[in-house]
Formats: C-alpha cells, structure tokens, sequence
C-alpha cells in the first residue's frame, strides 16, 4: 500500500459560487425549481446575473466544500476539479489553497470560462442553484494524477460529474487506480434531480463495488429507489453499498450498513442563515472522523457539527476552524 499522504481526495464542478438573496416571487417570475441544481447555458448565467441583487463571490462546487471542510478540520485534503486560466479561475485556486488544500490541476487555457453558479437564497434559508458548468466538461482522464488517488484513504467524488461527460471517465479511472491500492471511494449523491438523471448509473456503481460508501439526503436517498418511504430506502440501500450516510436536516442522520442502522441527533443551531453547503460539510466530518480511526456515530456527530457551522452564516465553507470547534465540542 502507498503512504498515506492525504487523507480524502475530492473529486468535483470547480465552481465560484455568486450569490445573492431572493424572494420566492423572483424565482417564480425568473421560472426557476427551487431548491435544485438547474443547468444553464451562458447566457442565461448572464441573464441571471444582470437579475440578481447585491451579490458575494465565493469558491464552491460541491467537492471542493468538502476539501475545505476537511482542511479546516485538520485532516489532509486534496483536490481534483478544472478551472479556466481567467479572473474566477485565479479566484478558485486561490482559496482552494489558501485554506491548505492540494490544487495542481492545470487550468484550461481560454473557453469554455471558468464555471460559475448563481445561488439564490430564499428567506427559508433554501439555497436555489443555476449552475453554467464552463471549464468542468473539460475535466478528463488525463487530469487524474494517479499518485495523489494512490495515497489518498478515501477518493471521494459528487455525483453532479454525472452531468459532464468526460469526468465520468476521470472517475471510473480513479475509482480503478483507489481500489488497486486498498483505498476507499465514496459518492455524494448531490441532489435528487441529478439522482432522477442516473439512478441507473448510481446504482451500478454502487452494485459493481465502484463506490464503496454513499452520502446522500433523506429526499436523494428516496429518489434513488423510487419510494417515499424513507425506511424502504433505507433497508433497499443495506444490500447495495457497505456504507450509507443519511442526512436528515434538523432530525440528525443515518448511519447504515448491512448489518445495523444508527441514529444521531443533529447539532444545535441558534439560527438557519443558509443551507448551501450543509450536506459538503457533514461529508467533510465525516470522512475527517473515518480517516482518523472515530467510531460511525462520531463521524455522524463531527459531520452534524461540520454542517451546523456553515449553514449559521452565508456562503459554503468555513467561516472559523472547525478543528479548534472540534476540540472545544467534546465530541
């Protein structure tokens, strides 16, 4: 086995994320799904942007929220995703490695621009996303750095690559190089629209030992084995994958495996400022807890208070270090 010179690798959309408040009428008018990733082409991104109100830039994409998290948390975090060579790309790699996670993928050279995602926040706190992928179909096998999957415990990658083409190549090759040197590779199940685009694909990964755990939410968890029973899902999901994490917003999360299912309550909150990036995080606490030897409901509980944290404040990664927020939790 190689050395372990990361402890996650995360796989995702190099997304900077913009984003503003909206009232429910704006969405409606603007003929938006609430509380989805929507896809759009460039120049509805324009469009929205000329919309939007008052607005702040932050580096997101599902994935590298994660690495963030897990950076912050004090574990080793590297991070593979594609950005063009412009201002938002320079904005991206900047904070990625400013927080201490490992970015050498090459960026793109011209079009497509680096991708951006308008984010508009709801006064419920739901985050609406309308995401111009840019630079992120161009991420391919050939950005995949086989050293940095052979020493990562755990290669973990969101399911919104399903949507460009090439990075399910990158993927499936990861995945391959991970398993080859007794690693672990996990899927976050993103949303359950993108679950509706390829539940099929999810589940042969899952069923063919690609994946070896899953996160997901109650809704995505639900969409994927096409029940509204939360409880069916679950017991589908036992037989399918060795690990489950379940998030279940205020009511905490699942852990499940074959064998049991363990519930753990969420952390306390003072006031919901904004969800994006409360089910990176959880990932990120998670996986901080796993690679450090901490029992399922630890990483349960590292995960919730990961979540809690961001979801306090606008913006998806950390706003304090969620290591020194660890050790003062007791958890």
């Amino acid at each position: 086995m190689s050395d372990n010179k990361y402890d996650v690798l995360t796989v995702g959309n190099a997304i900077v994320d913009i984003i503003a408040r909206a009232e429910e009428d704006f969405l409606v008018r603007e003929n938006i799904t609430k509380a989805a990733m929507n896809l759009i082409d460039a120049d509805r991104a324009e469009h929205l942007y000329a919309a939007m109100g008052p607005a702040i830039e932050a580096s997101g994409g599902s994935a590298g929220n994660t690495a963030a998290g897990i950076a912050s948390l004090g574990s080793k975090a590297a991070y593979f995703g594609k950005v063009s060579n412009d201002h938002l790309g320079k904005i991206f790699t900047h904070d990625i490695r400013a927080i201490g996670v490992d970015f050498d993928v090459s960026p793109l050279e011209g079009n497509p621009p680096t991708a951006r995602s308008m984010i508009f926040v709801t006064p419920d706190g739901e985050r609406t996303m309308n995401t111009y992928l840019g630079a992120c179909v161009e991420l391919g096998p050939e950005d995949v750095d086989a050293d940095v999957v052979a020493q990562s415990q755990v290669t973990y990658f969101e399911g919104y690559l399903w949507d460009p083409p090439r990075a399910k190549d990158a993927i499936r090759l990861s995945a391959k190089i991970a398993h080859e040197n007794n690693r672990k590779v996990a899927i976050t199940l993103s949303d359950s629209f993108c679950v509706d685009r390829y539940r099929s694909e999810f589940l042969e990964l899952m069923r063919s030992g690609t994946v070896d755990m899953i996160f997901a939410n109650d809704a995505e968890l639900k969409s994927l084995y096409e029940t509204s029973d939360l409880n069916s899902a679950v017991s589908a999901v036992k037989s399918d994958v060795a690990l489950a994490a379940v998030t279940l917003g205020e009511k905490g999360s699942l852990v499940v495996s074959p064998d049991e299912t363990e519930e753990v309550a969420a952390h306390k909150i003072e006031k919901l400022e904004d969800t994006t990036g409360a089910g990176d995080l959880y990932a990120a606490g998670f996986l901080h807890g796993l690679t450090s030897g901490r029992s399922m409901a630890d990483c349960a509980r590292i995960g919730g208070l990961a979540a809690a944290e961001v979801i306090q404040h606008i913006g998806p990664r950390p706003q304090v270090s969620l290591k020194e927020l660890l050790a003062q939790s007791g958890i």
